[in-house]
């Protein structure tokens, strides 16, 4: 018997662009101290925590929560590329179910640099070499390029050609995330694109434009996670059930293709699980934050998460399925197409704004009568966490 874990307290910072945030420590201090006053108790109360990030030195996480108070808890360093928010949250997620804690912090954070991510540890094995080996296998074509913008963009070029779908769809997805950030007073950009404007932006690899991209940033997020106990104890009572957890990594077919080089088979089989273990399906879901770093890995996570069939995300697009008044709202947030990409801080954020949306408490964008919410968090390397939450 595993207790059930609740989500209590959220919270983020406003995202920047590089160069315009503050330290990675006080955007943090402020993620987690917001995240507390959310769920009214205080840093006493809390028995672990975990920290994410990628771009730092070790106990980073450490120096971010000394900032807010130095209780002598466990504290945890996360490092799973673009993952790494979630994971943090799959952990804390996993403490409490297992009876090990009553009430766990996650929080991550990042400072970016301008431009594509790129590789710090040049001396040692690339954690992206079997990526680079196998990308070169199947696209001998295609120029060099920062590892992203290449899987990313050969991804989306395979899918058009496996199923006749029209590039302009990529460049839709891009002008539906920004209407839904212009309601968010969270995100980096908040002004509406056209889909001119997308597809003629300046091309940064064959395939992909600009705008198709989502854009580096600096910020953090917090989320702290009870059992029942914990929460009847403290008389929490707007609270968030995760109902369904799950983390994928790669498998020998995951170098079949282009598809399956950008994680679509760990969505593809993490969402199953989730599916199965809520005893709920796609159908039933109201609202989705999923993973869009570029927006062809947005339509191409439509069918992992079987959110259509096979080959069906440009019906799902044209149809309006994917926004308000659709069968899903797709990243009300604006996605990291409008907020960015702080890498540690990405599965966090995505957490809080659909904590937000179940709750009633996303504002204009809120999603009317949102019961059942589904997150995607995807980093290469590789690891895929989907998680399903209910309204408590």
């Amino acid at each position: 018997m595993t207790n059930q874990a609740n989500v209590i307290g959220v919270n983020m910072v406003k995202f920047e662009k590089p160069g315009k945030h503050e330290p990675y420590e006080v955007m943090a201090a402020k993620a987690i101290t917001g995240a507390l006053a959310d769920a009214g108790i205080t840093l006493a109360e809390v028995e672990q925590a975990y920290a994410s990030y990628v771009y730092g030195d070790s106990t980073c996480g450490q120096t971010a929560l000394y900032q807010v108070g130095m209780t002598g808890i466990p504290m945890i360093n996360v490092n799973n590329n673009c993952s790494s928010g979630s994971t943090a949250l799959y952990m804390a997620r996993q403490a409490v179910e297992n009876g090990a804690c009553e009430c766990v912090l996650a929080f991550g954070f990042e400072e970016m640099q301008p431009g594509a991510l790129g590789e710090h540890w040049t001396d040692r094995t690339s954690p992206f070499q079997w990526i680079y080996n196998r990308f070169d296998e199947l696209n001998r074509e295609l120029p060099d390029g920062p590892v992203a913008l290449k899987v990313f963009a050969a991804a989306g070029s395979e899918y058009l050609e496996k199923y006749g779908a029209h590039p302009e769809i990529f460049g839709k997805v891009a002008v539906k995330s920004r209407q839904h950030a212009v309601h968010n007073p969270y995100s980096l950009f908040t002004k509406e694109l056209h889909l001119d404007d997308v597809m003629n932006s300046p091309v940064v690899y064959p395939g992909l434009t600009r705008l198709m991209a989502c854009p580096p940033t600096c910020g953090a997020a917090a989320v702290i996670v009870c059992s029942d106990s914990f929460a009847k104890k403290h008389q929490i009572h707007k609270t968030v059930k995760i109902i369904a957890q799950s983390m994928t990594t790669d498998k020998p077919n995951s170098t079949s293709n282009n598809l399956h080089l950008v994680g679509s088979d760990m969505t593809a089989r993490a969402a199953a699980q989730v599916y199965e273990k809520a005893g709920l399906g796609p159908e039933d879901v109201d609202v989705v934050e999923l993973h869009d770093c570029f927006t062809p890995n947005e339509v191409i996570t439509y069918e992992g998460l079987a959110l259509c069939g096979e080959g069906e995300a440009e019906k799902l697009i044209h149809e309006g399925n994917n926004t308000y008044g659709g069968k899903y709202v797709v990243n009300p947030s604006g996605g990291l197409m409008s907020k960015g990409h702080p890498l540690g801080a990405t599965g966090l954020a995505q957490c809080t704004e659909l904590v937000w949306h179940l709750r009633g408490e996303a504002g204009n964008r809120q999603v009317e009568g949102a019961r059942i919410a589904l997150q995607h968090n995807l980093g290469l390397g590789g690891a895929c966490v989907v998680t399903m939450y209910s309204k408590g």
